[in-house]
């Protein structure tokens, strides 16, 4: 039947129809799921419904056959095949957007990670909806007529298509007025669409020019020479961990009824129970954390032309060491010392994956190189990375079960990926205190400070929605209020006054503080410090 079907000879404007209608009907579950969840399936909402399939297949049709040629055609429609079922599989089984932002994050995504999103199901999704579709359009014959009456054709079919579209529109005008006025986040689930604007959004972005010279910030930086009592102030020895995808509410020192944090809770350290995001996913979240730039005046393009934190640091003596155990800096530590974690060369511990704990084994003989010197390190976990977080952390610390072991996470109830994800900060905590651990041997010589901080939240389940990456305003807090630690050593507890911090611990925080805090911590005096960013201001 296949063999006698794909024998006969279509033009490419029909087929363009078909296929067009092929990706509306099964590519596009997320779109009208979410949808329904809007407008319950009844009396006139069914018309409205029927009439966004046509709206989004003339639409397609529009732009398909704006680019169709002889040449372009079977091309342009494999490639949207090949590419929708992907993002047709993870809007389906995770519930997210595939914007820019996701696509960004996809692109700096590492082979690693990408393994831990391969299942069977996305392999069904591939073969059905890409491979079997797209060899049929490779082997189909494709008549073409002469130039003038292609170009009569395409004309037909583009201005066709918008005027049914405008016809639509116009008739079902209320509808239409509501629906992209007051349920605009719904058209982000359209696909093709939408991640074709995605991704004409981030090459535009990609394209703008960058200066050969970074944007230098904090050029009149120096640090406060400051008398302790009869001796001069201890020079400081910072850990900054970067979480990956932790949630406020499930630490146990912000009131989770279980105890994921059973060795913090034995620290003195100060939780932030209302700290959010500066972003919905690493490669957004981490360059926007160390820039100087807060949330809502941030940007991919500032973060690439523009300094960050570490390079203030930097510039007045601090010696800065990143070592990563993600995918990557996400263009932070371009200008600093950085050691990839996530290779068995530089990391002791690994198993079925390195852990976060390798990451603190030879930080001493660093910290002795640079005795009586200003130090941070920071350290890039792999935390509570999913879907797969059943891999996150060694066997031991498989207290919660059941759990989800495997990365479909549709396949697992939400007691089981809470059950797995729960498991992973368990191991952040002990990470954790190691961490401290470590900083309490060199309290004498050095004022010591931990703070740990996610850089987004992540979704496990609730509402139908798995992972991170939503546009943030319309993303849950669970995706945007991350778990916040601070410690601090004995002399430090003094100098920055542990007390006035904790009184101060419910307010709201974000990744806007980091870059203020940290300067503050290292005693820097520079123009793009702002006080009222700063954790610690007015607790000195």
């Amino acid at each position: 039947m296949i063999k006698n079907f794909i024998n006969k000879p279509i033009g490419h404007y029909p087929l363009i129809v078909i296929v067009a209608l092929f990706m509306v009907t099964f590519f596009n579950f997320s779109f009208f799921k979410n949808t329904l969840n809007v407008y319950e399936f009844s009396g006139l909402n069914i018309v409205y419904i029927f009439s966004l399939y046509i709206v989004l297949s003339f639409f397609i049709i529009f732009l398909l056959s704006l680019f169709a040629s002889r040449y372009t055609t079977k091309p342009l429609l494999i490639s949207l095949l090949v590419i929708s079922s992907f993002c047709a599989y993870f809007m389906d089984t995770y519930n997210v957007v595939i914007d820019d932002s996701m696509i960004q994050n996809a692109l700096q995504t590492d082979f690693n990670e990408s393994l831990d999103l391969l299942s069977f199901s996305l392999i069904f999704y591939f073969l059905f909806l890409a491979l079997l579709p797209s060899w049929i359009i490779y082997k189909l014959p494709i008549k073409y007529r002469p130039l003038r009456q292609e170009l009569l054709e395409k004309l037909i079919y583009v201005l066709g298509a918008l005027l049914l579209i405008v016809i639509i529109l116009f008739s079902l005008s209320k509808f239409y007025t509501s629906f992209f006025r007051e349920h605009k986040p719904l058209r982000y689930y359209t696909n093709p669409t939408y991640w074709i604007y995605g991704i004409g959004k981030y090459t535009a972005l990609m394209s703008q020019s960058v200066p050969k010279d970074m944007i230098k910030i904090g050029e009149d930086a120096t640090i406060r020479e400051k008398v302790d009592t009869d001796t001069l102030k201890k020079p400081e020895l910072v850990i900054l961990v970067v979480g990956e995808a932790t949630r406020a509410d499930r630490f146990s020192l912000n009131g989770y009824e279980r105890e994921t944090n059973p060795l913090l809770a034995q620290e003195n350290v100060i939780s932030f129970p209302n700290f959010f995001s500066c972003g919905t996913s690493t490669a957004h979240s981490v360059p926007c954390m160390f820039a100087m730039y807060d949330r809502k005046s941030y940007s991919d393009y500032k973060a690439r032309t523009t300094e960050n934190v570490l390079d203030v640091l930097d510039r007045v003596g601090v010696n800065i060491l990143w070592r990563d155990n993600n995918s990557d800096s996400k263009g932070v530590a371009l200008r600093v010392a950085y050691e990839d974690y996530r290779t068995p060369a530089n990391n002791t511990i690994c198993d079925e994956e390195c852990r976060d704990e390798g990451m603190l084994i030879g930080l001493d003989s660093y910290i002795n190189k640079h005795q009586g010197e200003n130090v941070l390190i920071v350290l890039h976990q792999m935390g509570n990375h999913g879907p797969a977080y059943y891999k996150r952390y060694p066997k031991e610390f498989e207290k919660f079960t059941p759990v989800c072991q495997t990365n479909q996470l549709e396949k697992c109830s939400m007691e089981e990926i809470g059950n797995a994800y729960d498991n992973s900060v368990l191991y952040t905590d002990t990470f954790l205190e190691k961490t401290i651990t470590l900083l309490k041997n060199y309290e004498e010589t050095y004022g010591t400070t931990m703070i740990y901080m996610s850089d987004h939240g992540e979704s496990l389940g609730e509402n139908g929605l798995y992972l991170h990456g939503m546009p943030y305003f319309m993303a849950p807090d669970e995706q945007k209020r991350v778990a916040s630690v601070l410690w601090l050593g004995e002399s430090n507890q003094k100098n920055l006054q542990y007390e006035k911090i904790k009184a101060k611990k419910d307010l709201l925080f974000s990744h806007d503080n980091l870059f203020h805090s940290l300067l503050s911590v290292f005693e820097v005096e520079t123009d793009v410090y702002d006080k009222s960013q700063d954790i610690f201001y007015d607790t000195k």
